[in-house]
């Protein structure tokens, strides 16, 4: 399988996206007083099971660490990935 493409901070829609295929996908938040609420993941069926989500949420979690946010998982998906990993943990509000 191919690299993946680089995970795109899209600031001014509050989202991690990445375009594989001509397709894209996010993982969605909001800022709240320190914290990244994580509301919405998407990938779209054509790409599932690549790993696509995983590498977008991850790119969330280290800009939550970077700049000092907790993370509240409103996602589903967000909440398994972050018992799945355990040094992002730390991070959880």
């Amino acid at each position: 399988m191919a690299a993946l493409p680089e995970v795109i901070h899209n600031t001014a829609e509050s989202r991690f996206e990445m375009t594989v295929d001509g397709h894209l996908s996010v993982a969605e938040y909001d800022l709240r007083a320190g914290r990244m609420v994580f509301t919405h993941t998407f990938v779209p069926p054509e790409l599932r099971g690549r790993g696509i989500a995983e590498h977008l949420v991850l790119a969330g979690f280290r800009h939550a660490r970077e700049h000092g946010c907790r993370i509240v998982p409103q996602c589903s998906y967000v909440a398994v990935l972050l018992t799945r990993r355990p040094e992002f943990q730390d991070l959880a509000a």
